[in-house]
């Protein structure tokens, strides 16, 4: 069995695998999934030593999290750390609604709502899909210009006013272990900080193999003052999993020309050292002193054992100085070699 080291994340006493499971595949992301090979994953992830499972509400409406919680409660709820988000909370569809990119999930109408209310309404809805009684970490859902737009401001001002204060108040009671936020954008993780005492956050696709964004500002701040990092989206959408292939996914769609050309760079330099492309990207993602966890998708036992094949992966030194001097990636950026 592949050995899974643990990383304390950040200042809040608590262990992580250093290899996460993100269940937003587990929510009918794209296409359908069968059940119990769904709760099959979640389990074999857990077996083989992840510790940390990332869940949201959003993903299916709710279907990750039962998912999830399915799992948990055959494998045994001490053997996790459980996070989940804030910012949404489900009630009944009445004829259609906005399935938000799944494919299927359950037939709930999400309302967005940061308020001090709806985030314990969130929660409450959160515990009981998830079939537990408490959860580790609580992270502030998508408060960025992605999902928001021009209403970005309006939104994050509502969290700081509703869903922080209650988040602070629960983890001040002890409810809730670690919280913080979880976005796909570098400078809403930095005006949060200014305003929050985050013990952690998730940032999705803004550090990898494409995208250095986080080196600069973020990671520092974030070692200076104890906020453990949790990364999602290493693969950027897909395209660092499936390589510059017709139709390869970058950031949601597409991936444009400019970006697939730098795939192929990289799959090149790859091919030379006998490196498989998701292996570099997980391993590269790992590798800033920073980071906690890399949390990965996976909807099947074969999933789980294919990300861990790679995690473990040997990859040659001469390649990442080869990626340096090819200019493919920041030559601050640690690569993890010995």
């Amino acid at each position: 069995m592949i050995a899974i080291a643990g990383r304390t994340l950040g200042r809040t006493g608590l262990t992580v695998s250093e290899i996460g499971l993100g269940a937003a595949p587990l929510g009918d992301l794209y296409h359908l999934i069968d059940d119990e090979e769904a709760i099959a994953a979640v389990t074999a992830a857990i077996e083989s030593g992840v510790m940390l499972i990332d869940t949201s509400p959003l993903y299916g409406h709710g279907l990750a999290e039962h998912r999830v919680g399915t799992a948990i409660r055959r494998a045994g709820r001490d053997r996790v750390v459980l996070s989940t988000k804030v910012g949404r909370w489900m009630s009944p569809a009445r004829g259609a609604w906005d399935r938000e990119g799944y494919a299927g999930g359950l037939p709930f109408a999400a309302t967005l709502d940061y308020s001090y209310d709806g985030t314990m309404r969130s929660l409450e809805q959160s515990l009981l899909r998830l079939g537990t009684d408490r959860i580790d970490i609580a992270l502030i859902h998508d408060v960025d210009r992605r999902n928001h737009g021009d209403a970005v401001d309006q939104r994050f001002a509502e969290a700081l006013a509703g869903a922080w204060r209650a988040l602070y108040r629960l983890r001040e009671q002890g409810v809730i272990r670690a919280i913080g936020i979880g976005v796909n954008e570098v400078e809403i993780c930095l005006r949060f900080a200014d305003h929050c005492d985050l013990d952690c956050l998730l940032l999705a696709g803004r550090y990898s193999l494409l995208e250095p964004g986080a080196l600069e500002a973020l990671f520092p701040l974030a070692e200076a003052r104890g906020i453990g990092i949790l990364l999602g989206g290493v693969f950027n959408s897909g395209i660092l999993a499936t390589g510059a292939v017709p139709g390869a996914k970058y950031d949601y769609a597409d991936a444009p020309e400019p970006v697939l050309d730098r795939v192929r760079r990289i799959e090149a330099l790859c091919a030379r050292h006998g490196v498989a492309l998701p292996a570099a990207a997980m391993q590269f993602a790992r590798a800033h002193p920073a980071v906690s966890s890399v949390v990965l998708g996976a909807v099947t036992p074969a999933e789980v054992r294919r990300n861990l094949e790679a995690w473990s992966a040997a990859i040659p030194s001469a390649f990442w100085q080869d990626m340096r001097d090819a200019g493919l990636i920041d030559p601050r950026a640690p690569t993890g070699e010995t």
